[in-house]
C-alpha cells in the first residue's frame, strides 16, 4: 500500500469512527430523554454508556479529521438523528420547517465529508 493510500485508508476509518460516535451521540441523547433528568435508573445507565462510546469515538476520529470539521459533523449527524428518532421513538413533535432546517444541517455535512475527500485535498495541494 502507497503512502497516499495509506493516508486514505486512514481517512476513511477515522470517517467511520465519526459516523460511529454520531450514532452513539444519537444514542446518548434520546437516553437522556429517556431517563428524565436522570431519574430513571436503566435509561441513566444507558445514557452514560452512550456518553462514555461517544466520546472515545469522537477522540479516534479527531486524532485524523481536524476538530472543527469533526465536531460539526458530529454534532450535526447527532442533532438530526435525535430529532428524527425523538419523532418515532419518543412521539416528540417534528415540523415541516424543522424538516427542513434538519435538511440544511445534513447538507453541511455532505459538504464537509466531500471537502474532506482526497478529490478536493488534490485540488487545494499546490503543484
Amino acid at each position: 500500500m502507497t503512502t497516499t493510500n495509506q493516508a486514505s485508508g486512514r481517512n476513511g476509518r477515522a470517517w467511520a469512527m465519526l459516523m460511529l460516535a454520531g450514532a452513539f451521540e444519537i444514542g446518548y441523547a434520546l437516553s437522556v430523554a429517556g431517563s428524565r433528568a436522570f431519574s430513571v435508573l436503566n435509561w441513566s445507565i444507558a445514557a452514560a454508556v452512550f456518553f462514555l462510546l461517544t466520546l472515545y469515538a469522537l477522540s479516534v476520529a479527531l486524532k485524523t479529521i481536524d476538530v472543527g470539521i469533526g465536531y460539526a459533523v458530529w454534532a450535526g449527524i447527532g442533532s438530526v438523528g435525535a430529532a428524527l428518532f425523538g419523532k418515532v421513538l419518543l412521539n416528540q413533535p417534528l415540523t415541516l420547517i424543522q424538516l427542513g432546517w434538519l435538511a440544511v444541517i445534513i447538507s453541511g455535512v455532505v459538504w464537509l465529508k466531500l471537502a474532506d475527500s482526497s478529490v478536493f485535498r488534490a485540488r487545494r495541494q499546490p503543484g
